[in-house]
C-alpha cells in the first residue's frame, strides 16, 4: 500500500461540504483507504483571478492503485461532483496528488510531488497539520520547514461545523 497525500480545494458553493463529500467519495474508491483529513482552511485565490475565496484541506490515504490510475479516479470524482474544466477557473472541487510515497514523477499528465507544494501556504498549512515532519522527496524539507518559508501568505483555519 502506498501512502498518499491529497490536496482538496473548492471555491464554489459550500466549500467545507464539497471537501467532505469529495473525501467521502475518495474513500469509496476500491483500493483506497482514507485515513485522516485536515481541518479546512480559507484563503484568497492564488494564481488566478476570482472573487471567491477557496476552502482547502489535505488528506492522507493508503492505496493499492498506481499513481496514474489514482489521478484518473480523482479526475472522475471531480467530474462526478460537477467540475467542468472548460468553464473557467472557479471550481466546485479540485483534487491533487501532493505526494505518492516518496515517488518522483515528472510528466505532462502527472507530476509528483505536486510542483507547487513549496509555494502555497494553503497546501502547506494542512500538510503541516497532518505531517509536520514529512520530507519532500526532492528538496528534503519538511512540511513545517516549507510552511515557515511562506508564512507571509494568509490562510485561516475554519471549523467543519
Amino acid at each position: 500500500m502506498a501512502l498518499v497525500f491529497i490536496g482538496l480545494g473548492s471555491n464554489l458553493g459550500n466549500g467545507r461540504a464539497n471537501l467532505q463529500e469529495a473525501w467521502r467519495r475518495l474513500g469509496a474508491i476500491s483500493g483506497v483507504q482514507t485515513l485522516i483529513l485536515s481541518h479546512a482552511y480559507q484563503s484568497a485565490a492564488v494564481g488566478m483571478v476570482s472573487a471567491q475565496r477557496f476552502t482547502n484541506a489535505a488528506g492522507v490515504c493508503e492505496t493499492k492503485i498506481a499513481a496514474p490510475e489514482l489521478l484518473a479516479a480523482l479526475l472522475q470524482t471531480e467530474v462526478a461532483m460537477g467540475r467542468d474544466r472548460s468553464q473557467g477557473l472557479d471550481r466546485i472541487i479540485d483534487l491533487d496528488i501532493l505526494y505518492y510515497d516518496d515517488f518522483v514523477v515528472q510528466g505532462p499528465e502527472l507530476s509528483i510531488p505536486h510542483p507547487e507544494i513549496s509555494n502555497r501556504l494553503f497546501v502547506l498549512a494542512p500538510l503541516a497539520e497532518l505531517a509536520p515532519d514529512h520530507k519532500h522527496p526532492v528538496t528534503g524539507l519538511t512540511s513545517l520547514q516549507m510552511q515557515r518559508r511562506v508564512l507571509d501568505q494568509t490562510v485561516n483555519q475554519i471549523p467543519w461545523e
